[in-house]
């Protein structure tokens, strides 16, 4: 069974790539964030004729999230429970489905635009509301597992160059420390480092040519629980996926497993 997941960074924009990719990957289950669409107007139909169901939770903001699945799609949950709100809005970031003998989140973490801001406090309480929604199926015996864009780089390693992040989000004790509790439900990074690169970055910025020059970060994480992180026989990130006109800033992950 072949899961990833991928911040596509607007689903209309990026769909031709995403149904060439889908055809040519052979994934059972993507997860996807950064929809940037209405739940109207995500593409079910396109993906229907490729085998996929889709799960969808999206109000056409910047936010939005989904599965997309060829082996089931059952018991979906739209939203983290009791998840806070930002300026009383409950955004789009979080959406949970059993896909065959696997249930998954896709999340789409706050950015927290810098420390000190509202919105950086908002992305430390999200991260509380997941690791509290997650801790009962974390210890289950079930294959489960909590992928997205989580934007928190989990060490040094998962930066380019950490001198230029300081004092910035994405890097700091806090956020690392929500991401060490959430672990501490029984999950782990099932991504191991290297891979077939020395830094297996997920996100290198449009600008200053950071894709060519490799100056990325390591964002998108896979964290499973002890039966998921069992059954993985392999993962990389498909950088090939963010080259050529018009990707996402984000590549692909993906990792197969024997379930």
């Amino acid at each position: 069974m072949r899961i990833a997941t991928w911040n596509v960074n607007s689903i209309t924009v990026r769909l031709p790539r995403l149904l060439d990719w889908l055809e040519s990957s052979g994934t059972d289950v993507l997860c996807v964030q950064e929809t940037k669409c209405t739940d109207e107007q995500f593409p079910r139909e396109e993906l229907r004729e490729l085998g996929y169901e889709s799960a969808v939770h999206a109000d056409g903001r910047w936010n939005g999230v989904a599965v997309l699945s060829k082996v089931g799609l059952a018991d979906v949950t739209h939203g983290l429970p009791d998840g806070p709100g930002y300026d009383g809005v409950q955004e789009p970031r979080a959406i949970a489905a059993t896909c065959g003998p696997v249930r998954l989140w896709s999340v789409y973490v706050p950015n927290g635009r810098e420390v000190g801001h509202d919105h950086y406090a908002y992305k430390l309480r999200w991260l509380e509301a997941l690791r509290a929604a997650v801790t009962e199926d974390a210890a289950g015996q079930r294959p489960f597992a909590v992928v997205g864009d989580y934007n928190v780089a989990p060490t040094d390693a998962d930066v380019y160059d950490r001198a230029l992040f300081e004092g910035s989000t994405h890097v700091t004790e806090a956020e690392r420390s929500a991401l060490a509790a959430l672990r501490g439900t029984g999950l782990s990074d099932v991504v191991p480092r290297p891979l077939k690169y020395e830094h297996p970055y997920t996100y290198w910025d449009y600008r200053q040519l950071c894709f060519p020059k490799n100056r990325g970060m390591r964002i998108d994480l896979v964290y499973g629980n002890a039966p998921f992180a069992g059954a993985v026989k392999d993962s990389y990130v498909d950088r090939e996926a963010r080259k050529g006109k018009g990707p996402s800033d984000h590549a692909p992950v993906v990792v197969d497993l024997d379930v």
